[in-house]
């Protein structure tokens, strides 16, 4: 990877949040060129500001890694925000990237673009067999459009881009505000507060039989800069996770296990567990990485994370 990145100049949107920063000290790491455009210096809702970030510092490879997202509370309160901000963002990226001339986008997208009553190994060839899930259609629905914004800019204007759908990520870095978090930040400030306020218990909702996949972000970052390198196909996107379910309950445990917490773990079963099983099929990813795995297993990823929210914990609860 070292050659190729070499002297690259690259723009990552949303390269100094949770993922970003990994994807831009990955880059940096290989030689490339790194441009972060912040929201104070370039709106990414306005295509004037978008063209003037790509024509005041011209790339040759965009990352389009930002992203608005949230929690339920943020799917429940803010449907209409988050459907325009990133519908918007992303469509103007690709058009100032083939204004500008961009050799190459690589967008990133999400797992909850797959059909929402869809369980089970997703593979890419079912992202179109049903709708998103209706707690997550605003944003899920806004990242499938970059796909076909891809195929469409291709076949009209020759721009080269990929479509990387990730699964659930966790580690340092990530948002632990009640408003953003998922599930693996959650649990661990969940713990985490139980243990340093000597409650007796936890309370998880549910019955913690769903099973769900979690990658390292890390790891993710990793994936991102070798399909960067390696993956040309914008017809087709590529799923980039573990491939290995886990229990919700196994989270729970494992979590419970490492945070050092003393009381109990109680599971609410008169809440909802959602969907049986969501977990991308990575074969492709596999095949297409030249057998490239993450290499961080969940116990090893939790136990570093349960550690890095310990030492950092106002600053991540502070963080939006």
């Amino acid at each position: 990877m070292k050659g190729f990145w070499s002297g690259k100049r690259v723009t990552v949107t949303g390269g100094a949040g949770f993922l970003g920063k990994h994807i831009v000290r990955r880059l940096e790491s290989f030689g490339a060129e790194v441009h972060v455009p912040r929201k104070r210096d370039f709106d990414l809702t306005s295509l004037d500001s978008c063209l003037r970030c790509l024509l005041e510092h011209p790339a040759d490879v965009l990352i389009h890694a930002a992203a608005y997202y949230g929690g339920i509370g943020i799917n429940v309160n803010e449907p209409g925000n988050l459907y325009y901000q990133n519908l918007v963002m992303g469509a103007n990226l690709m058009e100032a990237a083939r204004l500008t001339k961009v050799d190459k986008v690589v967008n990133i997208g999400t797992a909850c673009s797959y059909p929402g009553y869809l369980e089970g190994e997703l593979k890419e060839q079912d992202l179109w067999s049903g709708p998103c899930h209706a707690s997550v259609v605003n944003y899920g629905l806004t990242k499938k459009m970059l796909a076909v914004q891809g195929v469409a800019y291709k076949k009209q204007y020759g721009l080269d881009s990929i479509h990387l759908i990730l699964t659930n990520l966790y580690g340092p870095g990530d948002s632990y505000n009640p408003d953003r978090s998922h599930v693996v930040a959650a649990l661990v400030r969940k713990w985490v507060e139980a243990d340093l306020a000597g409650a007796k218990e936890v309370e998880v909702w549910g019955t913690g039989t769903p099973i769900r996949e979690f990658i390292y972000v890390e790891d993710c970052a990793d994936a991102i800069v070798l399909a960067a390198e390696v993956y040309d196909d914008e017809a087709l996107p590529l799923n980039i996770g573990t491939g290995i379910g886990t229990s919700i309950k196994e989270l729970a445990e494992t979590v419970h296990d490492l945070s050092g917490f003393k009381g109990s773990l109680r599971w609410n079963t008169d809440k909802p567990d959602g969907a049986a099983k969501k977990v991308l099929d990575v074969t492709r990813m596999s095949q297409v990485l030249d057998g490239w795995t993450p290499p961080t297993d969940l116990r090893s990823g939790l136990a570093r994370t349960i550690s890095w929210y310990r030492a950092n914990k106002d600053e991540a609860d502070a963080k939006w």
